[in-house]
């Protein structure tokens, strides 16, 4: 990095934590966020407390700890903040909110609703905890604007438990899909530009999910299980497999949902519409996506999305929104290497959020660099066209 590329990374930062340091209130716990930022985005192997505070001059960790475990601040403000700063670089009126969720592998049984449970960022069930993230994903650039830590009922029936980690009494047990809900109805409130809505199977399942997009009139392509019922109006209701095993060979369309490392993500896809029962001027359809090559069991997997959109959204449309699911994926990926979200060290409920939001800060940071960076602006134009990344 040359001296003046350095000038304009350290003057994009401060200008960033110019917008949240009035949430800090103290001079100390704000001279220590700062530093805890600059750590997060600096080239240190684990930015655990202790790391951090070797990076920051200190002797141990005792103010990074005290950032998060006592100081006086509200995670939730500076996640407005971080709203507010995304909106302001990244925002566009094609935007994507992704729901999606991903697991922190953790020893011991004291940490904020840890548990074996199934985690699919390790492709089984292991000691954990999980968070239900939002990411904002538009022509512009991606970042997570928002989490939350799911609570297992195993947590929330133990009051004791919760309190000695922090965890509010008027906290109660909520489903996955039901916090992906309060994120949404946050970021909807708060007036991020936003066509659609996409998730996986996990939450599209979910009725309750589904029917809290369309009351808002967000767009969405969710993923489904192959038993998903779909209503057919004077036909009756059917399994989705069993709809798309009997589309025609002509059906099938081979396009891409996206580039990927690889390249193109080409896949054969089919679309029927379900039922059009719904709100004026929208309809429900259902999108199939078949893989190209067999797996293991020599068979081509299926995938199924239910969509609802306005009248006439081509089927290309609905392809680049169910493809723009991976960008959450892309995401945390790069928050856990180059931002620390699964570095913490911490076991309270608080201090997990708060880690979490500074983490997703400087995380979105990076995004906006990289979307000002004339080299990123040029390897987007190429790869990601503004209205479409499908090909007709």
């Amino acid at each position: 990095m040359t001296a003046d590329d350095l000038q304009v990374w350290t003057s994009g930062l401060d200008a960033l934590f110019g917008r949240v340091a009035a949430r800090f209130g103290r001079v100390e716990p704000r001279r220590q966020a700062r530093a805890y930022m600059t750590g997060l985005l600096a080239p240190v192997e684990r930015k655990n407390g202790w790391q951090l505070a070797e990076a920051a001059g200190d002797a141990a960790p005792d103010r990074m700890q005290r950032l998060l475990n006592s100081a006086r601040w509200d995670a939730r403000e500076v996640r407005d903040d971080l709203w507010a700063y995304v909106v302001e670089n990244l925002g566009h009126r094609d935007a994507v909110l992704i729901v999606d969720e991903t697991g922190f592998l953790k020893k011991g049984t004291k940490s904020a609703a840890v548990q074996r449970q199934y985690s699919g960022t390790a492709g089984r069930t292991e000691n954990c905890q999980l968070g239900v993230f939002l990411a904002y994903a538009s022509p512009l650039g991606r970042a997570l604007i928002d989490a939350e830590l799911y609570l297992p009922k195993s947590w929330t029936e133990d009051r004791a438990r919760c309190r000695e980690v922090g965890i509010p009494d008027e906290v109660e047990f909520a489903t996955k899909p039901v916090l992906a809900r309060q994120m949404l109805a946050r970021a909807l409130e708060a007036g991020l530009p936003v066509s659609w809505a996409t998730a996986d199977e996990a939450y599209g399942m979910d009725s309750k999910f589904r029917r809290f997009l369309e009351q808002r009139r967000v767009n969405y392509v969710v993923a489904v299980p192959k038993s998903q019922t779909v209503a057919m109006g004077w036909n009756g209701d059917t399994r989705a497999d069993t709809l798309v095993a009997a589309a025609p060979p002509e059906a099938w369309k081979r396009l891409s949902c996206g580039d990927g490392a690889k390249g193109p993500r080409l896949y054969d896809w089919a679309l029927a519409t379900v039922r059009l029962e719904t709100d004026p001027g929208y309809q429900r359809r259902l999108l199939a996506r078949r893989s190209l090559a067999p797996n293991s069991k020599g068979e081509l997997e299926i995938a199924y999305y239910l969509c609802h959109g306005p009248v006439g959204t081509t089927m290309n449309e609905l392809i680049r929104i169910a493809g723009a699911r991976w960008a959450i994926e892309e995401c945390f990926q790069s928050a856990k290497n180059e931002t620390g979200l699964d570095h913490y060290q911490v076991r309270r409920f608080d201090a997990w959020h708060r880690h979490i939001t500074l983490a997703m800060l400087a995380h979105a940071y990076l995004a906006v660099t990289a979307a000002h960076a004339p080299k990123a602006q040029a390897a987007w134009s190429a790869s990601h066209p503004q209205r479409s990344v499908v090909c007709c």
